[in-house]
């Protein structure tokens, strides 16, 4: 899909019901906006139930104030107009209240977007504008007062944030990028002490970010193929709506015979993949036109050296990813369940799989088909689409039920003599 080609109406439409059912507001909380190169303002409605909004209830604001619509605009509209004056390379504007960012503006403090590597440089820097009446216009100006700065997130004490970004979907990113810091910071914080990365952790992604390797242009695609891919699409889409993935961070692949496989693309949003855009890997050389995930090198060598694997996932989920950004070991002899699927579970040196992507492939043993990289992803492996998937998530919910379970009392493990019986009885001995 080619956001940036709908009507603002649409836009605003669908990036609502996107804020809304992934529980980021409220049907009362939040707007959206966008500037129309025209200079007309389109804004969701004042007192609209945001579950249900269609694109007959955005409104429409005309440089001269005159109002087009069946609603009246957002209340916090005012906002709205002092950030594009304030910045004029600014086209859209989002703000909402969700959970874990609200938790922090309560507290009036930002999160940390060090603990992972891509996170700062979505982001960028964050400022805090001073509490003052919604849909005044001395919020308005305190809000305006950070944005003229050159900041684009501004978090408002005792209240939310407000992101304003060169379009829509880019302001989206960097709302979900930073919501998804947030979550991540409170539930490490639940586990331990959050271990940030230092200035030669950037320095070892950067020096590895760029990946060209050659290219081909395939002859034709089997029917095992193009089912593989629909499979895949299917998948990307329900780790994105059950937020295993975000919308430019998570991979997943399969492989398709001896040296091939198929891995989903770098930096485009995973809601709207399709089949097409999927990228085929065949012996080191990438489909042609396509840019492949940057993991690429690690999902090689892994089918590589593990011919029982035949698909990966590489993820960052906030449950699982609090143990990966603190010292504590994540144990999966919670239930059978999580120990069938999950086994052993090593962390593996943040900068493994930039430098040594074979050494941290050789780790994927039967016995070991996940482990968490400091400070960086999951990566999972199994034999089919399906089986890595329902990995990711038993890790994740297994994840979460440990963190929970900290605030009842002492974790008890399954003893040695249980897993015993469980391997002997699923005959995994």
């Amino acid at each position: 899909m080619q956001f940036g080609l709908l009507h603002p109406a649409d836009q605003i439409t669908l990036m609502m019901e996107r804020i809304y059912s992934y529980g980021m507001t409220t049907t009362s909380g939040g707007n959206l906006s966008i500037l129309d190169d025209n200079g007309d303002l389109w804004i969701t409605p004042a007192g609209i139930d945001k579950g249900s909004l269609t694109r007959n209830d955005i409104v429409c604001v005309k440089a001269d104030g005159q109002v087009v619509g069946i609603h009246k605009p957002s209340s916090e509209l005012p906002f709205h107009r002092l950030v594009y004056r304030t910045r004029p390379d600014l086209k859209a504007v989002v703000h909402a209240h969700p959970p874990a960012l609200v938790s922090f503006s309560i507290v009036r403090r930002i999160p940390d977007t060090r603990m992972l590597p891509n996170e700062r440089k979505i982001c960028g820097e964050i400022g805090m504008a001073e509490y003052a009446l919604p849909g005044s216009e001395e919020l308005g100006q305190n809000i305006a007062a950070v944005f003229a700065k050159g900041i684009d997130t501004v978090m408002l004490e005792n209240h939310g944030i407000v992101i304003g970004g060169p379009d829509l979907f880019e302001a989206f990113k960097i709302f979900e990028t930073l919501d998804f810091c947030a979550r991540l910071e409170i539930k490490a914080k639940r586990i331990g002490k959050p271990i940030l990365l230092s200035e030669a952790h950037y320095e070892t992604v950067a020096a590895n970010a760029e990946f060209q390797p050659a290219t081909f242009l395939p002859t034709g695609y089997s029917s095992k193929e193009r089912e593989l891919r629909r499979e895949m699409i299917k998948f990307i889409q329900r780790s994105y709506d059950q937020r295993l993935f975000t919308s430019t961070q998570g991979t997943f692949s399969q492989r398709l015979g001896q040296g091939s496989f198929i891995l989903t693309p770098h930096g485009m949003d995973r809601k709207y993949l399709d089949v097409d855009h999927l990228v085929r890997v065949d012996d080191g050389k990438v489909e042609e036109g396509k840019q492949p995930s940057r993991s690429a090198k690690l999902h090689e060598a892994i089918y590589e050296l593990h011919p029982h694997i035949d698909s990966i996932m590489i993820a960052h989920p906030p449950n699982i990813m609090a143990f990966a950004v603190t010292d504590d070991a994540f144990d999966s002899r919670t239930i059978p369940e999580s120990y069938l699927l999950l086994r052993n579970v090593p962390k593996l040196p943040f900068g493994s799989i930039y430098t040594a992507p074979r050494e941290a492939a050789a780790n994927f043993t039967k016995d070991t088909p996940i482990a968490l990289v400091e400070n960086n992803c999951v990566i999972v492996t199994g034999q089919s689409l399906l089986n890595t998937f329902d990995r990711l998530e038993v890790a994740e919910y297994s994840a979460k039920a440990i963190i929970s379970s900290r605030c009842l009392g002492d974790i008890v493990s399954i003893d040695d003599k249980k897993i015993r019986d469980i391997e002997e009885a699923f005959g995994l001995a």
